[in-house]
Protein backbone atom coordinates (compact mmCIF):
# COMPACT_ATOMS: atom_id res chain seq x y z
CA UNK A 1 0.00 0.00 0.00
CA UNK A 2 1.66 3.59 -1.21
CA UNK A 3 0.52 6.00 1.17
CA UNK A 4 -0.36 9.18 0.24
CA UNK A 5 2.11 12.42 0.71
CA UNK A 6 -1.06 14.24 2.51
CA UNK A 7 -1.64 10.91 4.78
CA UNK A 8 1.84 10.35 5.75
CA UNK A 9 2.43 14.09 6.77
CA UNK A 10 -0.52 13.82 9.27
CA UNK A 11 0.83 10.41 10.74
CA UNK A 12 4.02 12.61 11.31
CA UNK A 13 1.88 15.47 13.08
CA UNK A 14 -0.64 13.63 14.69
CA UNK A 15 1.68 10.82 16.09
CA UNK A 16 4.23 13.20 17.52
CA UNK A 17 1.53 15.03 19.59
CA UNK A 18 -0.06 12.43 21.14
CA UNK A 19 1.89 9.17 21.21
CA UNK A 20 5.63 10.04 21.68
CA UNK A 21 7.06 9.05 18.50
CA UNK A 22 10.06 10.75 19.10
CA UNK A 23 12.48 12.94 17.28
CA UNK A 24 12.03 13.48 13.80
CA UNK A 25 14.79 12.45 11.35
CA UNK A 26 17.39 15.22 10.08
CA UNK A 27 15.87 16.78 6.94
CA UNK A 28 18.00 16.23 4.12
CA UNK A 29 19.05 19.17 1.38
CA UNK A 30 17.87 18.24 -1.99
CA UNK A 31 20.79 17.92 -4.29
CA UNK A 32 21.85 21.43 -6.80
CA UNK A 33 20.21 20.35 -9.49
CA UNK A 34 21.92 19.58 -12.90
CA UNK A 35 19.82 20.21 -15.77
CA UNK A 36 20.88 19.05 -19.21
CA UNK A 37 18.98 22.12 -21.54
CA UNK A 38 15.42 22.52 -19.64
CA UNK A 39 14.51 24.87 -17.17
CA UNK A 40 12.69 23.83 -14.01
CA UNK A 41 9.33 24.72 -13.59
CA UNK A 42 8.69 26.95 -10.69
CA UNK A 43 4.61 27.68 -10.95
CA UNK A 44 2.38 25.08 -9.51
CA UNK A 45 0.62 22.99 -12.46
CA UNK A 46 -3.25 24.11 -13.07
CA UNK A 47 -5.74 21.68 -12.83
CA UNK A 48 -5.83 20.64 -16.59
CA UNK A 49 -1.91 20.28 -16.37
CA UNK A 50 -2.38 17.98 -13.66
CA UNK A 51 -4.97 15.76 -15.48
CA UNK A 52 -2.90 15.29 -18.41
CA UNK A 53 0.79 16.07 -17.43
CA UNK A 54 2.07 12.76 -18.99
CA UNK A 55 0.87 13.74 -22.10
CA UNK A 56 2.93 17.24 -22.03
CA UNK A 57 6.54 17.82 -22.99
CA UNK A 58 9.91 18.33 -21.79
CA UNK A 59 10.76 20.98 -24.48
CA UNK A 60 7.90 22.46 -24.29
CA UNK A 61 6.22 22.31 -21.27
CA UNK A 62 9.51 22.24 -18.74
CA UNK A 63 7.18 18.77 -17.58
CA UNK A 64 9.23 15.13 -18.26
CA UNK A 65 5.88 13.76 -20.33
CA UNK A 66 5.81 11.69 -23.30
CA UNK A 67 4.92 14.53 -25.78
CA UNK A 68 1.62 12.63 -26.38
CA UNK A 69 -0.40 15.88 -27.42
CA UNK A 70 2.14 17.05 -29.85
CA UNK A 71 2.59 13.93 -31.79
CA UNK A 72 -1.09 14.44 -31.93
CA UNK A 73 -0.95 18.23 -33.25
CA UNK A 74 2.37 17.87 -35.42
CA UNK A 75 2.30 13.92 -36.71
CA UNK A 76 -0.43 11.91 -36.72
CA UNK A 77 -3.32 14.22 -37.30
CA UNK A 78 -5.85 13.09 -39.31
CA UNK A 79 -4.46 9.71 -39.87
CA UNK A 80 -6.17 7.03 -38.72
CA UNK A 81 -3.95 4.04 -38.92
CA UNK A 82 -4.80 0.41 -38.30
CA UNK A 83 -6.75 -1.13 -35.59
CA UNK A 84 -4.30 -2.54 -32.76
CA UNK A 85 -5.42 -4.94 -30.25
CA UNK A 86 -4.22 -3.86 -26.91
CA UNK A 87 -4.08 -6.78 -23.94
CA UNK A 88 -4.19 -5.76 -20.24
CA UNK A 89 -3.76 -8.51 -18.42
CA UNK A 90 -4.95 -7.10 -14.67
CA UNK A 91 -7.65 -6.51 -12.07
CA UNK A 92 -10.89 -6.94 -13.72
CA UNK A 93 -12.13 -3.82 -16.17
CA UNK A 94 -15.36 -2.03 -16.06
CA UNK A 95 -15.95 -2.44 -19.86
CA UNK A 96 -19.20 -0.36 -19.82
CA UNK A 97 -17.00 2.97 -18.54
CA UNK A 98 -18.33 5.91 -20.84
CA UNK A 99 -14.87 6.52 -21.53
CA UNK A 100 -13.83 2.89 -22.70
CA UNK A 101 -16.76 1.34 -23.83
CA UNK A 102 -15.86 2.20 -27.64
CA UNK A 103 -12.91 0.83 -27.03
CA UNK A 104 -13.61 -2.49 -25.60
CA UNK A 105 -12.34 -5.50 -27.88
CA UNK A 106 -14.77 -8.20 -28.82
CA UNK A 107 -15.07 -11.68 -30.08
CA UNK A 108 -17.00 -11.29 -33.03
CA UNK A 109 -16.37 -15.45 -33.34
CA UNK A 110 -18.22 -16.06 -30.06
CA UNK A 111 -21.64 -15.89 -29.32
CA UNK A 112 -22.50 -14.57 -26.14
CA UNK A 113 -24.22 -16.48 -23.21
CA UNK A 114 -24.77 -19.47 -24.92
CA UNK A 115 -22.29 -21.74 -23.39
CA UNK A 116 -20.68 -22.76 -26.12
CA UNK A 117 -16.92 -22.42 -27.30
CA UNK A 118 -17.82 -20.98 -30.58
CA UNK A 119 -14.54 -20.19 -32.27
CA UNK A 120 -12.64 -23.71 -30.13
CA UNK A 121 -10.10 -21.09 -28.73
CA UNK A 122 -10.78 -23.41 -25.57
CA UNK A 123 -12.59 -20.50 -23.71
CA UNK A 124 -16.30 -20.58 -23.32
CA UNK A 125 -18.36 -17.40 -24.16
CA UNK A 126 -15.21 -15.35 -23.95
CA UNK A 127 -16.90 -12.33 -25.53
CA UNK A 128 -14.47 -9.41 -24.78
CA UNK A 129 -11.08 -11.67 -22.80
CA UNK A 130 -11.28 -13.72 -19.97
CA UNK A 131 -11.64 -13.95 -16.42
CA UNK A 132 -8.96 -16.29 -15.28
CA UNK A 133 -9.99 -15.81 -11.25
CA UNK A 134 -13.76 -16.33 -11.60
CA UNK A 135 -14.88 -15.68 -8.43
CA UNK A 136 -11.65 -15.06 -6.64
CA UNK A 137 -10.77 -11.43 -5.71
CA UNK A 138 -8.67 -11.78 -2.37
CA UNK A 139 -5.54 -13.56 -2.09
CA UNK A 140 -2.26 -14.68 -0.34
CA UNK A 141 1.24 -12.85 -1.40
CA UNK A 142 3.30 -15.75 -3.06
CA UNK A 143 5.62 -15.98 -0.39
CA UNK A 144 2.79 -16.48 1.93
CA UNK A 145 1.59 -19.76 0.21
CA UNK A 146 5.28 -20.97 -0.49
CA UNK A 147 5.44 -21.18 2.81
CA UNK A 148 2.19 -22.37 3.27
CA UNK A 149 3.18 -25.29 1.12
CA UNK A 150 6.18 -26.54 3.32
CA UNK A 151 8.22 -26.97 0.27
CA UNK A 152 11.95 -26.99 2.03
CA UNK A 153 13.42 -27.88 -0.92
CA UNK A 154 12.66 -24.32 -2.25
CA UNK A 155 16.18 -22.46 -2.79
CA UNK A 156 13.90 -19.39 -1.22
CA UNK A 157 11.65 -20.94 1.09
CA UNK A 158 14.25 -19.45 4.24
CA UNK A 159 14.18 -15.79 2.64
CA UNK A 160 10.33 -16.35 2.22
CA UNK A 161 9.89 -17.10 6.51
CA UNK A 162 12.27 -13.69 6.81
CA UNK A 163 10.66 -12.12 5.04
CA UNK A 164 6.94 -13.11 6.41
CA UNK A 165 7.93 -12.46 9.34
CA UNK A 166 9.02 -8.40 8.60
CA UNK A 167 6.00 -8.02 6.83
CA UNK A 168 3.60 -9.28 9.43
CA UNK A 169 5.39 -7.28 12.49
CA UNK A 170 5.41 -4.31 10.03
CA UNK A 171 1.57 -4.53 9.32
CA UNK A 172 0.71 -5.03 12.90
CA UNK A 173 2.11 -2.29 13.93
CA UNK A 174 0.56 0.18 11.43
CA UNK A 175 -2.70 -1.29 12.08
CA UNK A 176 -1.92 -0.14 16.05
CA UNK A 177 -0.80 2.62 14.77
CA UNK A 178 -3.25 3.58 12.21
CA UNK A 179 -6.17 2.36 14.74
CA UNK A 180 -4.97 5.05 17.31
CA UNK A 181 -4.34 7.83 14.75
CA UNK A 182 -8.18 7.01 13.68
CA UNK A 183 -9.41 7.25 17.57
CA UNK A 184 -7.53 10.61 17.50
CA UNK A 185 -9.02 12.35 14.84
CA UNK A 186 -12.59 11.20 15.21
CA UNK A 187 -12.51 12.13 19.03
CA UNK A 188 -11.11 15.55 17.63
CA UNK A 189 -14.20 15.50 14.55
CA UNK A 190 -16.66 14.51 17.11
CA UNK A 191 -15.59 17.38 19.67
CA UNK A 192 -15.28 19.97 17.08
CA UNK A 193 -18.70 18.89 15.29
CA UNK A 194 -20.35 19.03 19.28
CA UNK A 195 -18.64 22.87 19.93
CA UNK A 196 -19.51 23.99 16.41
CA UNK A 197 -23.00 22.25 15.94
CA UNK A 198 -22.40 21.03 12.73
CA UNK A 199 -20.20 18.27 11.09
CA UNK A 200 -19.08 20.89 7.91
CA UNK A 201 -17.17 23.22 9.87
CA UNK A 202 -13.98 24.66 8.32
CA UNK A 203 -10.51 26.05 9.67
CA UNK A 204 -11.48 29.27 10.53
CA UNK A 205 -14.60 28.28 12.33
CA UNK A 206 -12.33 25.72 14.52
CA UNK A 207 -9.28 28.56 15.22
CA UNK A 208 -12.67 31.28 16.48
CA UNK A 209 -13.13 28.72 19.14
CA UNK A 210 -12.62 29.97 23.00
CA UNK A 211 -12.44 27.55 24.86
CA UNK A 212 -10.31 26.08 28.22
CA UNK A 213 -11.44 22.46 28.13
CA UNK A 214 -8.70 20.49 27.39
CA UNK A 215 -10.12 18.22 24.70
CA UNK A 216 -11.37 20.87 22.91
CA UNK A 217 -7.54 22.54 22.62
CA UNK A 218 -6.43 19.61 21.58
CA UNK A 219 -8.92 19.07 19.08
CA UNK A 220 -8.05 22.51 17.63
CA UNK A 221 -4.69 21.84 17.59
CA UNK A 222 -5.12 18.52 15.60
CA UNK A 223 -7.38 20.16 13.48
CA UNK A 224 -4.55 22.69 12.15
CA UNK A 225 -2.08 20.20 12.07
CA UNK A 226 -4.15 18.58 9.69
CA UNK A 227 -4.88 21.57 7.72
CA UNK A 228 -0.98 22.35 7.55
CA UNK A 229 -0.78 19.18 5.64
CA UNK A 230 -3.98 20.27 2.89
CA UNK A 231 -6.65 18.42 4.22
CA UNK A 232 -9.98 19.16 6.37
CA UNK A 233 -10.37 17.05 9.23
CA UNK A 234 -12.99 15.28 7.41
CA UNK A 235 -10.73 14.12 4.62
CA UNK A 236 -8.35 12.86 6.67
CA UNK A 237 -10.95 10.76 8.74
CA UNK A 238 -11.78 9.48 4.83
CA UNK A 239 -8.01 8.86 3.99
CA UNK A 240 -7.19 7.21 7.53
CA UNK A 241 -10.74 4.61 7.13
CA UNK A 242 -9.38 3.89 3.68
CA UNK A 243 -6.04 3.27 4.74
CA UNK A 244 -7.44 0.74 8.03
CA UNK A 245 -8.99 -1.11 4.98
CA UNK A 246 -5.85 -1.70 3.20
CA UNK A 247 -4.17 -2.15 6.16
CA UNK A 248 -6.60 -5.02 7.26
CA UNK A 249 -6.72 -6.65 4.14
CA UNK A 250 -2.84 -7.07 4.40
CA UNK A 251 -3.20 -9.18 7.65
CA UNK A 252 -6.55 -10.91 7.10
CA UNK A 253 -5.81 -12.00 3.51
CA UNK A 254 -2.53 -11.26 2.05
CA UNK A 255 -0.77 -12.55 4.88
CA UNK A 256 -3.31 -15.08 6.55
CA UNK A 257 -1.87 -18.25 6.14
CA UNK A 258 -4.62 -19.99 6.90
CA UNK A 259 -7.04 -17.94 4.50
CA UNK A 260 -7.90 -19.93 0.89
CA UNK A 261 -8.78 -17.26 -1.69
CA UNK A 262 -8.49 -19.47 -4.83
CA UNK A 263 -12.47 -20.19 -6.51
CA UNK A 264 -11.87 -22.00 -9.63
CA UNK A 265 -11.47 -25.18 -10.08
CA UNK A 266 -8.41 -26.19 -11.54
CA UNK A 267 -4.80 -27.44 -10.40
CA UNK A 268 -2.58 -24.88 -10.37
CA UNK A 269 0.88 -26.50 -10.17
CA UNK A 270 -0.59 -27.91 -13.89
CA UNK A 271 -0.26 -25.37 -16.25
CA UNK A 272 -1.91 -28.07 -18.97
CA UNK A 273 -4.68 -28.00 -16.89
CA UNK A 274 -6.99 -24.96 -18.42
CA UNK A 275 -10.25 -23.58 -19.75
CA UNK A 276 -10.71 -22.70 -16.14
CA UNK A 277 -12.15 -19.29 -15.08
CA UNK A 278 -15.13 -17.73 -17.22
CA UNK A 279 -15.78 -14.61 -19.47
CA UNK A 280 -16.97 -11.90 -17.04
CA UNK A 281 -13.80 -9.73 -17.21
CA UNK A 282 -15.94 -6.74 -15.01
CA UNK A 283 -14.35 -6.07 -11.51
CA UNK A 284 -16.02 -8.05 -8.75
CA UNK A 285 -16.48 -4.54 -6.42
CA UNK A 286 -15.75 -1.06 -7.00
CA UNK A 287 -12.53 -0.97 -5.16
CA UNK A 288 -11.41 -3.44 -7.86
CA UNK A 289 -10.31 -0.51 -10.24
CA UNK A 290 -7.00 -1.18 -10.72
CA UNK A 291 -7.25 -2.66 -14.07
CA UNK A 292 -9.76 -0.10 -15.40
CA UNK A 293 -7.36 2.91 -14.37
CA UNK A 294 -4.87 1.11 -16.53
CA UNK A 295 -7.09 0.71 -19.53
CA UNK A 296 -7.87 3.89 -19.66
CA UNK A 297 -4.22 5.18 -19.74
CA UNK A 298 -4.30 2.88 -22.78
CA UNK A 299 -7.31 4.15 -24.32
CA UNK A 300 -9.90 6.03 -22.97
CA UNK A 301 -11.77 7.59 -25.82
CA UNK A 302 -9.87 10.61 -27.26
CA UNK A 303 -11.17 14.14 -26.98
CA UNK A 304 -14.75 13.17 -26.78
CA UNK A 305 -15.37 15.98 -23.61
CA UNK A 306 -15.19 13.34 -21.12
CA UNK A 307 -12.66 12.81 -18.03
CA UNK A 308 -9.44 11.39 -19.63
CA UNK A 309 -7.82 11.16 -23.10
CA UNK A 310 -5.32 7.53 -23.00
CA UNK A 311 -2.46 8.03 -24.87
CA UNK A 312 -3.47 5.92 -27.90
CA UNK A 313 -6.35 5.90 -31.01
CA UNK A 314 -7.33 3.06 -32.67
CA UNK A 315 -6.75 0.29 -30.35
CA UNK A 316 -9.12 -2.20 -28.80
CA UNK A 317 -8.45 -2.98 -25.13
CA UNK A 318 -8.90 -7.11 -25.11
CA UNK A 319 -9.55 -7.55 -20.57
CA UNK A 320 -7.74 -10.03 -18.95
CA UNK A 321 -8.66 -10.65 -15.11
CA UNK A 322 -5.61 -11.95 -13.47
CA UNK A 323 -4.37 -9.82 -10.73
CA UNK A 324 -6.64 -10.54 -7.05
CA UNK A 325 -6.19 -8.42 -4.64
CA UNK A 326 -2.94 -10.09 -3.50
CA UNK A 327 -0.28 -11.68 -5.46
CA UNK A 328 -1.03 -13.39 -9.36
CA UNK A 329 -0.43 -16.96 -9.91
CA UNK A 330 2.45 -17.96 -12.40
CA UNK A 331 0.20 -19.97 -14.27
CA UNK A 332 -2.71 -17.37 -15.05
CA UNK A 333 -0.47 -15.01 -16.11
CA UNK A 334 1.45 -17.81 -18.54
CA UNK A 335 -1.91 -18.72 -20.10
CA UNK A 336 -3.19 -14.89 -20.18
CA UNK A 337 -0.18 -14.21 -22.19
CA UNK A 338 -0.34 -17.18 -25.00
CA UNK A 339 -4.65 -16.18 -24.78
CA UNK A 340 -3.67 -12.38 -25.67
CA UNK A 341 -1.38 -13.58 -28.26
CA UNK A 342 -3.52 -16.27 -30.00
CA UNK A 343 -6.21 -13.77 -30.08
CA UNK A 344 -4.92 -11.37 -32.05
CA UNK A 345 -3.36 -8.65 -29.57
CA UNK A 346 -0.17 -7.14 -30.50
CA UNK A 347 0.57 -5.44 -28.08
CA UNK A 348 0.33 -6.32 -23.93
CA UNK A 349 0.18 -4.23 -20.60
CA UNK A 350 1.30 -6.00 -17.84
CA UNK A 351 0.99 -3.85 -14.53
CA UNK A 352 1.55 -6.46 -12.01
CA UNK A 353 4.91 -8.21 -9.86
CA UNK A 354 6.10 -9.57 -7.25
CA UNK A 355 9.83 -10.87 -5.52
CA UNK A 356 8.82 -14.60 -5.62
CA UNK A 357 8.00 -16.77 -8.46
CA UNK A 358 7.77 -20.53 -7.72
CA UNK A 359 6.91 -20.94 -11.78
CA UNK A 360 8.51 -18.10 -13.40
CA UNK A 361 9.50 -19.93 -16.63
CA UNK A 362 6.26 -20.17 -17.59
CA UNK A 363 5.83 -16.79 -17.73
CA UNK A 364 9.02 -16.26 -18.84
CA UNK A 365 8.45 -19.00 -21.42
CA UNK A 366 4.78 -17.45 -22.55
CA UNK A 367 7.00 -13.89 -23.31
CA UNK A 368 9.12 -15.53 -25.08
CA UNK A 369 6.01 -17.04 -27.17
CA UNK A 370 4.81 -13.48 -27.57
CA UNK A 371 7.95 -12.34 -28.89
CA UNK A 372 8.18 -15.41 -31.40
CA UNK A 373 5.14 -14.12 -32.80
CA UNK A 374 5.18 -10.71 -33.18
CA UNK A 375 3.97 -9.42 -29.95
CA UNK A 376 5.37 -6.25 -27.52
CA UNK A 377 5.02 -6.73 -23.65
CA UNK A 378 5.02 -4.07 -21.70
CA UNK A 379 5.92 -4.40 -17.87
CA UNK A 380 5.73 -2.42 -14.92
CA UNK A 381 9.07 -2.36 -13.19
CA UNK A 382 7.53 -2.26 -9.39
CA UNK A 383 7.49 0.25 -6.66
CA UNK A 384 9.68 -1.50 -4.20
CA UNK A 385 12.33 1.59 -4.51
CA UNK A 386 14.66 -1.05 -4.94
CA UNK A 387 17.41 -1.79 -7.65
CA UNK A 388 16.10 -4.88 -9.95
CA UNK A 389 19.15 -5.87 -11.01
CA UNK A 390 19.54 -6.60 -7.18
CA UNK A 391 16.14 -7.79 -6.01
CA UNK A 392 14.87 -9.62 -8.85
CA UNK A 393 10.96 -8.33 -9.41
CA UNK A 394 8.61 -10.83 -11.74
CA UNK A 395 7.81 -11.57 -14.48
CA UNK A 396 11.23 -10.62 -16.05
CA UNK A 397 12.41 -11.95 -19.63
CA UNK A 398 16.17 -13.37 -18.60
CA UNK A 399 18.13 -15.53 -16.68
CA UNK A 400 20.89 -14.53 -15.63
CA UNK A 401 21.00 -11.31 -17.44
CA UNK A 402 20.61 -12.96 -20.77
CA UNK A 403 17.14 -11.81 -22.48
CA UNK A 404 14.96 -14.92 -23.99
CA UNK A 405 13.13 -12.26 -26.21
CA UNK A 406 13.83 -8.64 -27.50
CA UNK A 407 9.75 -8.06 -27.32
CA UNK A 408 9.62 -7.24 -23.33
CA UNK A 409 9.91 -4.06 -22.16
CA UNK A 410 10.39 -3.23 -18.15
CA UNK A 411 9.31 0.74 -17.12
CA UNK A 412 9.79 2.97 -14.42
CA UNK A 413 8.24 5.66 -12.87
CA UNK A 414 8.25 9.78 -13.44
CA UNK A 415 6.42 12.47 -11.37
CA UNK A 416 5.48 15.68 -13.02
CA UNK A 417 8.76 17.73 -11.64
CA UNK A 418 11.34 17.92 -14.07
CA UNK A 419 14.59 17.63 -11.76
CA UNK A 420 16.43 15.69 -9.01
CA UNK A 421 12.78 14.56 -7.66
CA UNK A 422 12.05 13.26 -11.30
CA UNK A 423 11.86 9.69 -10.52
CA UNK A 424 8.83 8.16 -8.10
CA UNK A 425 10.25 7.98 -4.83
CA UNK A 426 8.37 4.52 -5.46
CA UNK A 427 9.71 3.05 -8.90
CA UNK A 428 12.32 0.09 -8.78
CA UNK A 429 14.92 0.73 -10.79
CA UNK A 430 18.31 -0.95 -12.61
CA UNK A 431 20.94 -0.47 -15.54
CA UNK A 432 19.94 -4.01 -16.60
CA UNK A 433 16.91 -4.82 -16.09
CA UNK A 434 15.08 -1.62 -16.33
CA UNK A 435 14.52 -0.15 -19.94
CA UNK A 436 13.09 3.42 -19.69
CA UNK A 437 11.28 5.87 -17.64
CA UNK A 438 7.79 7.36 -18.10
CA UNK A 439 4.90 9.42 -15.90
CA UNK A 440 3.83 7.38 -13.51
CA UNK A 441 2.85 9.47 -10.36
CA UNK A 442 -0.62 11.17 -10.15
CA UNK A 443 -2.17 10.04 -13.00
CA UNK A 444 -5.72 10.69 -13.61
CA UNK A 445 -7.51 7.62 -15.73
CA UNK A 446 -10.68 6.04 -15.32
CA UNK A 447 -12.27 4.68 -12.62
CA UNK A 448 -15.47 2.21 -12.11
CA UNK A 449 -18.56 3.12 -12.51
CA UNK A 450 -17.80 6.30 -14.86
CA UNK A 451 -15.64 8.18 -12.36
CA UNK A 452 -12.21 9.38 -12.97
CA UNK A 453 -9.07 9.76 -9.83
CA UNK A 454 -5.49 10.36 -10.27
CA UNK A 455 -3.50 6.81 -9.49
CA UNK A 456 0.37 6.37 -8.89
CA UNK A 457 2.65 3.43 -9.14
CA UNK A 458 4.90 1.90 -12.05
CA UNK A 459 1.08 0.30 -13.10
CA UNK A 460 0.33 3.57 -14.39
CA UNK A 461 3.95 4.64 -16.15
CA UNK A 462 3.86 0.97 -18.35
CA UNK A 463 0.40 1.98 -19.68
CA UNK A 464 2.30 4.99 -21.24
CA UNK A 465 4.35 2.91 -23.12
CA UNK A 466 2.05 0.37 -24.19
CA UNK A 467 -0.02 3.24 -25.41
CA UNK A 468 2.88 4.36 -27.45
CA UNK A 469 3.48 0.90 -28.42
CA UNK A 470 0.20 0.89 -29.97
CA UNK A 471 0.39 3.94 -31.66
CA UNK A 472 3.82 2.69 -33.66
CA UNK A 473 1.84 -0.81 -34.09
CA UNK A 474 -1.29 1.26 -35.73
CA UNK A 475 0.54 4.08 -37.76
CA UNK A 476 3.30 1.83 -38.94
CA UNK A 477 2.48 -1.79 -39.08
CA UNK A 478 4.96 -3.37 -40.40
CA UNK A 479 7.17 -2.70 -38.05
CA UNK A 480 8.36 -6.00 -36.01
CA UNK A 481 7.76 -6.39 -32.02
CA UNK A 482 11.58 -5.63 -31.72
CA UNK A 483 11.82 -3.00 -33.92
CA UNK A 484 8.92 -0.96 -31.78
CA UNK A 485 10.48 -1.77 -28.85
CA UNK A 486 14.02 -0.62 -29.94
CA UNK A 487 12.07 2.68 -31.86
CA UNK A 488 10.68 2.84 -27.68
CA UNK A 489 13.91 2.79 -26.14
CA UNK A 490 16.15 4.39 -28.91
CA UNK A 491 13.84 7.33 -28.83
CA UNK A 492 13.16 8.50 -25.89
CA UNK A 493 14.94 11.82 -24.23
CA UNK A 494 18.52 11.09 -22.92
CA UNK A 495 18.61 12.57 -19.38
CA UNK A 496 21.99 13.13 -17.13
CA UNK A 497 20.30 14.72 -14.02
CA UNK A 498 21.35 13.76 -11.22
CA UNK A 499 17.96 12.63 -9.19
CA UNK A 500 17.02 11.46 -6.15
CA UNK A 501 16.78 7.57 -6.25
CA UNK A 502 14.25 5.49 -4.13
CA UNK A 503 12.91 8.51 -1.89
CA UNK A 504 16.04 8.56 -0.07
CA UNK A 505 17.52 12.22 -0.64
CA UNK A 506 21.22 10.58 0.39
CA UNK A 507 20.87 8.18 -2.80
CA UNK A 508 21.40 10.80 -5.94
CA UNK A 509 22.47 9.02 -8.97
CA UNK A 510 22.84 10.31 -12.55
CA UNK A 511 19.49 9.27 -14.11
CA UNK A 512 21.45 7.75 -16.94
CA UNK A 513 22.35 5.01 -14.61
CA UNK A 514 18.28 4.19 -13.54
CA UNK A 515 17.82 1.97 -16.79
CA UNK A 516 19.37 0.55 -19.92
CA UNK A 517 18.60 3.52 -21.95
CA UNK A 518 18.88 6.36 -19.43
CA UNK A 519 15.80 7.62 -21.32
CA UNK A 520 12.17 9.01 -20.53
CA UNK A 521 9.42 7.73 -23.44
CA UNK A 522 8.52 10.60 -26.11
CA UNK A 523 5.90 9.36 -28.63
CA UNK A 524 6.70 12.44 -30.11
CA UNK A 525 10.38 11.18 -31.08
CA UNK A 526 8.85 7.61 -30.76
CA UNK A 527 7.16 8.48 -34.16
CA UNK A 528 9.60 10.27 -36.36
CA UNK A 529 11.58 7.65 -35.74
CA UNK A 530 9.79 4.70 -36.84
CA UNK A 531 8.67 6.83 -40.09
CA UNK A 532 12.79 6.32 -40.91
CA UNK A 533 12.54 2.35 -40.46
CA UNK A 534 11.97 0.46 -43.49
Amino acid sequence: MNLSKKLFGIILLVSALFFGCGGTADILSTPVENIDTSPLKVTELTEAEKKNWGHLDLERDTIPGMAVDRAYSEIIKGKKGKKVIVAVIDSGIDIDHEDLDEVIWTNKDEIPNNGKDDDNNGYIDDRHGWNFLGDTYNEQLEYVRLIVSGNTSDPRFEEAKKQYEEDYQMWSNRKMQYDQIAQAVNNAHTTLTKQLGKEDYTIKEVNGIKSEDQNVIQAVQIANNINANGLTTQDAKVEIDAALVSINERLNYNLNKNFKGRKVNDDINDLSDTGYGNGNVKPMVKDESHGTHVAGIIAAERNNGKGANGVANNVEIMALRVVPNGDEYDKDVALAIRYAVDNGATVINGSFGKSFSPYSEWVRDAIKYAGNNDVVFVHAAGNDSNNVDVKPNFPDDNVDFVEVSDNYIRVGSLTEKYGSKMVSSFSNYGKKNVDVFAPGSSIYSTMPENEYDFNSGTSMAAPGVAGIAALIRSQYPKLSASQVKQVIVDSGLPLTTKVVVGGDASNVKPFSELSKSGKIANAYNALILASKIK
